[in-house]
């Protein structure tokens, strides 16, 4: 059996006259677009219309009816700035993406945003803006296709068989996520993954020649990519890089593509004037003179290319058809592997996957003492055992972060492993995740020291801004990691991540609340978790509940006996214990006070009014409540007016000796909580 029959197959036929029209039909709809926004980049979209072209009409397999097929090619536009390129090929190859939604380009409501949106529009296959964030993308994606097809194929039955096609700028290639990305993807031989850098030598600020020399060719020869250079204007050229690199094995490929930006206006060609902003009335008419396009109607969509489209459609719902007739005869040759590719398919954990929680967690006996790293790998080894599609790595550090996962890496040799090494790259890590999970059939994780979520922070933002369900792992989560000093321990970095929308930042006091926090961050469909461990041992309290870190806070303890409360302390990970410990000295002089576990600030708020009260009743108002959190005190205010952390930097000494120094001791607290009552 061919290593795959959709890299081996020949190219699509596509009439060459029809080819160019589409070419000039796209810069059409993007000059129109954009001037109709007077906002926009049509420069891009001008001077990649020819090689979209080719790679859409004659390779790019996919079916417009049906967005989400499991088995399409993806494709990412990581050059999102030029996104009427992608509006105009969605559109003219029949996605429900109608002329509307171009002339309504960045407007409210509109599905043809400034930047491709996942999950806002159909076919969008990645969200993309922030530079270099697509390229890694688009590793993850072609990794877990071949994951996947080592797990799922088998002999006379090519069930996962597709391809990953991107188009890069200049831009893109210099941001470091995608080096990072390209120097693992050539390191694990991913060889149906294919990239066509738009190399028109332009960016916002000028000629490239200003920042970026150096030789991008060579410099992918050196990742181990297969590189080829051609006319990016040039049918024939193209489409001859685009067969050479599907059959380049398990190199990665980048195809240089020398293009002109705006290729067709007169007096904008080849200038940064076109990179950012409208062409300007006086150059759409002149522009459309040259290249021979009519001045109106504007969003012009010539009969020939809706016709020559429209057929090849039937070419695509085919492949799909031929596909679902394959995946039936797998079903039936294999009834087991079929369910549980059905159920990767929609995103569900089989129910080993659910049982292990439990099972975990009784391992874990009140009295006994873990960090909570520990108490995490004892989740994640579980994890490994009782879900095949369960994935993932560290960057660099995986016996610290307690991600450790048995047998050889993923290579080339060992497509099948699903123990990633990232390397020393952390914001690459997280943007190849961010692909894996866009793909869809796995479930992914990435784990680094919590300080270094300041280099990978733009990939989790928008693991939070699509919605992808990965399990972001930051360990040594405070000063108590010692000895290392402030360059290694977060300070500000807890606060900072519960700012980014649709993440759950999730710091669990015990081995108990970590189980629960795996749970809820395995069971979450619609974004990422963060969950923060220590690495400080944390003693097992009698109290805690795994169950109820779902609800965010919950009451740990109250005083005996009826009456009104005093005051409340509520405290997140390392700090229940000390927390604890502070509450039942005050119990025992009399003060009644109740002890509240915080573990997820974003859950707790989603809550209903009614709980939040149950946990944080107004009689006890914010004056009469004490937070206790290894982190800046900034953001507390809205649960206390009273906050025990640190607002400086840490420093180098064993744990013990900076929670006496920092206040981080029974008395610090009992001292803090006097200052807030006198």
């Amino acid at each position: 059996m061919p290593t795959s029959l959709r890299a081996e197959s020949t190219p699509r036929s596509f009439d060459p006259a029809t080819a160019e029209l589409m070419a000039k039909t796209i810069k059409g709809l993007a000059i129109d677009a954009v001037q109709a926004a007077n906002s926009g980049h049509p420069g891009m979209p001008m001077g990649c219309a020819d090689l979209a072209t080719v790679l859409w009409t004659e390779f790019h397999t996919h079916d417009p009816a049906q967005p989400q097929w499991f088995d399409r090619d993806r494709f990412v536009l990581s050059a999102g700035h030029g996104s009427m390129l992608l509006y105009a090929l969605l559109h003219l190859t029949g996605y429900e993406l109608p002329i509307t939604e171009l002339k309504n380009f960045r407007q409210w409501g509109s599905k043809t945003a400034g930047h491709p949106e996942y999950g806002h529009t159909p076919g969008v296959d990645v969200t993309t803006g922030p530079l270099g964030s697509g390229f890694a993308a688009g590793v993850g994606m072609a990794l877990t296709e071949r994951f996947l097809a080592s797990h799922f194929n088998r002999e006379g039955h090519t069930i996962i068989d597709h391809m990953t096609y991107g188009i890069v700028s200049d831009g893109d290639l210099m941001e470091g996520i995608a080096s990072e990305a390209a120097s693992l993807a050539g390191h694990l031989g991913l060889g149906k993954l294919i990239y066509l850098y738009d190399d028109n030598q332009i960016s916002i600020d000028g000629a490239t020649d200003i920042t970026f020399t150096e030789d991008v060719a060579a410099r992918f020869v050196a990742y181990g990519w297969h590189v080829q250079k051609v006319d990016g204007h040039d049918h024939a050229a193209v489409r001859k890089a685009i067969a050479a690199a599907r059959a380049a094995g398990d190199q990665p490929s980048i195809i240089c593509c020398r293009t002109v930006i705006a290729q067709g206006s007169p007096n904008k060609a080849g200038t940064s004037g076109a990179h950012g902003a409208p062409l300007g009335a006086d150059e759409v008419a002149a522009t459309k003179a040259a290249i021979g396009w009519p001045s109106e109607p504007t969003f012009h969509v010539p009969g020939q290319v809706s016709a020559a489209l429209e057929q090849q459609q039937q070419v695509h719902t085919q492949s799909r058809a031929d596909w679902d007739a394959r995946l039936g005869a797998y079903r039936q040759a294999h009834p087991e592997l079929g369910r549980a590719l059905d159920q990767a398919i929609a995103g569900e954990l089989p129910a080993a996957a659910t049982e292990v929680f439990a099972k975990v967690l009784a391992g874990f006996e009140v009295g006994g003492s873990i960090a909570s790293r520990k108490a995490s790998q004892k989740v994640v080894s579980a994890l490994y055992e009782a879900y095949p599609l369960f994935l993932g790595g560290s960057a660099d550090l995986a016996g610290s972060n307690g991600t450790e996962l048995p047998g050889p890496g993923q290579s080339k040799q060992h497509p099948e492993s699903r123990k990633l090494h990232f390397g020393v790259r952390e914001h690459g890590m997280a943007g190849v995740c961010n692909g894996m999970a866009l793909h869809g059939g796995v479930r992914v994780f990435d784990a680094t020291f919590l300080v270094f979520s300041d280099f990978m922070r733009g990939a989790v933002r928008l693991s939070a801004l699509m919605g992808l369900p990965i399990v972001h792992v930051f360990t040594h989560d405070s000063f108590y990691l010692g000895e290392d000093g402030p360059t290694h321990q977060p300070i500000e970095h807890t606060m900072s991540l519960r700012l980014i929308p649709n993440l759950h930042v999730m710091r669990p006091g015990d081995a108990r609340e970590t189980v629960g926090a795996w749970q809820c961050a395995m069971q979450r469909t619609d974004g990422p978790t963060a969950l923060l461990l220590t690495r400080q041992n944390l003693p097992t309290l009698a109290a805690t509940n795994a169950d109820a870190v779902a609800r965010g806070a919950y009451v740990v303890s109250d005083p005996e006996g009826a009456g009104a409360l005093d005051g409340i302390f509520m405290a997140t990970g390392s700090e229940l214990s000390l927390a604890s410990a502070c509450v039942d000295q005050l119990r025992a002089k009399g003060q009644r006070i109740r002890l509240v576990s915080m573990p997820c600030w974003e859950r707790f708020e989603a809550q209903d009014a009614g709980y939040r009260e149950s946990v944080l009743p107004a009689a006890v108002g914010r004056e009469r409540r004490l937070a206790i959190e290894a982190g800046t005190t900034l953001g507390w205010s809205r649960w206390a007016d009273h906050v025990h952390g640190i607002d400086h930097f840490g420093a180098s000494a064993p744990a013990e000796r900076l929670a006496e120094e920092f206040g981080f001791s029974v008395d610090g607290v009992l001292a803090r909580w006097a200052a807030a009552r006198s």
